[in-house]
């Protein structure tokens, strides 16, 4: 929705109505992400794209058909439709689309969600596209970070309902602001399915979450076999992964595929420079795996001195971390900076090789963010999700 953010809100600060086609699903080789928005304007004009011009012409009929009703309306393109060569996706993939109309009384949050998204607050948008009481198709939950300012505790209705009536029950609004919170601090937007209401085992309720928030980062130094894994798993969890090392001959993109970069600078240099440009965020995650004291230290003198950063660990055995403290404290930091290393990095898994060692370190960034403490499921009473 970035792209047509502007056009939107100004139809709407006038009071008009608005048709927002989403594609809300992609199979196959659909040419654009969930997300991808086309609007239907007052004036009947066309903005925005839902498939680089395979079902454009479908969606804008289906955006004058909304407009004149009012009507959500959930409809699937591509090749499995009769109509696939006169709508479908040429390219032979399939989406979902969900078509809305979006005014000042279906969607009141608009500005308010608008105002985060310009300042790169994180918040996303959970809309039900699909339930068996079409009443509820259409609401809504606006969702920030669990510890952002949130008086309605992230709950908003869509529709043209009185504040706070979110999804259409406590149980649904629970189980998707727990879900959707993990996706919005992954920067993903996808839809989430549940029983009519919220049940976890079930289907029928169909909830699509369009997050607005960039894609949170893994800084990974060091270049070595440990690193590799990291990287991967980093990757797999989402991340944006960034490997940096001094040394070229071992930090190569051969060596590290699952890698969104590969940056060889001196390790202290670059965070800081990361740092300054504002590329550092509360939500990086910071593995030192080099357990070289002449990369190590000036690096964290920099990492421990941040003021926002999710997780800061170092790799080293209990010898390797107590020097590595010693050195730390003669180049001034305090105590409470040091709280803050994870070090030695990792879970008590009893890891060995690299892959295990890396489901390690992801355990305990996980465990961290989410409030977790690690302990075995089968030995604790209460909820699950913290």
């Amino acid at each position: 929705m970035r792209d047509v953010l502007d056009q939107l809100l100004s139809w709407w600060e006038a009071g008009e109505s608005v048709a927002v086609g989403t594609v809300v699903a992609t199979f196959e080789s659909a040419p654009r992400p969930p997300g991808a928005v086309m609007l239907v304007g007052p004036g009947l004009e066309a903005v925005g794209s839902v498939s680089g011009g395979c079902v454009e012409g479908a969606v804008y009929q289906l955006g004058e058909e909304v407009l004149a009703s009012g009507g959500p309306v959930l409809q699937r393109y591509g090749v499995s439709d009769e109509s696939a060569f006169a709508v479908g996706l040429t390219c032979g993939g399939i989406i979902d689309v969900f078509v809305e109309k979006v005014d000042r009384t279906t969607f009141p949050e608009l500005g308010e969600v608008a105002a985060d998204i310009r300042a790169g607050r994180p918040v996303a948008v959970a809309t039900v596209v699909a339930h068996p009481d079409p009443a509820r198709v259409g609401r809504r939950l606006i969702i920030r970070p669990a510890d952002a300012s949130d008086p309605a505790s992230g709950a908003a209705s869509g529709g043209g309902r009185p504040a706070g009536a979110g999804l259409g029950s406590d149980r649904a609004d629970d189980a998707v602001l727990d879900d959707a919170r993990g996706l919005l601090a992954n920067g993903r937007s996808e839809t989430l399915e549940y029983g009519p209401d919220g049940q976890r085992r079930g289907e029928g309720m169909r909830v699509f979450v369009s997050s607005f928030a960039p894609v949170p980062r893994m800084l990974v130094f060091g270049a070595i076999d440990f690193a590799a894994a990291v990287a991967r798993l980093g990757s797999f969890l989402g991340y944006r992964v960034t490997v940096c090392d001094a040394r070229g001959v071992f930090a190569t993109a051969s060596r590290f595929p699952f890698a969104d970069e590969v940056i060889v600078d001196w390790p202290h240099r670059y965070l800081a420079a990361e740092a300054g440009a504002g590329r550092i965020d509360d939500r990086t995650v910071i593995c030192v795996l080099t357990h070289d004291p002449k990369f190590d230290v000036p690096l964290l003198e920099v990492a421990l001195r941040l003021p926002q950063v999710a997780y800061i660990g170092a790799m080293g055995s209990r010898r390797t971390h107590d020097d590595r403290l010693k050195r730390l404290r003669e180049a001034g930091l305090t105590e409470d900076e040091l709280s803050r290393l994870a070090s030695p990095i990792g879970l008590d898994l009893g890891a060995r090789t690299p892959e295990e060692t890396a489901v390690s370190i992801a355990a305990e960034i996980i465990a961290l963010r989410w409030g977790g403490a690690g302990h075995r499921l089968s030995a604790q009473a209460g909820p699950i999700h913290h």
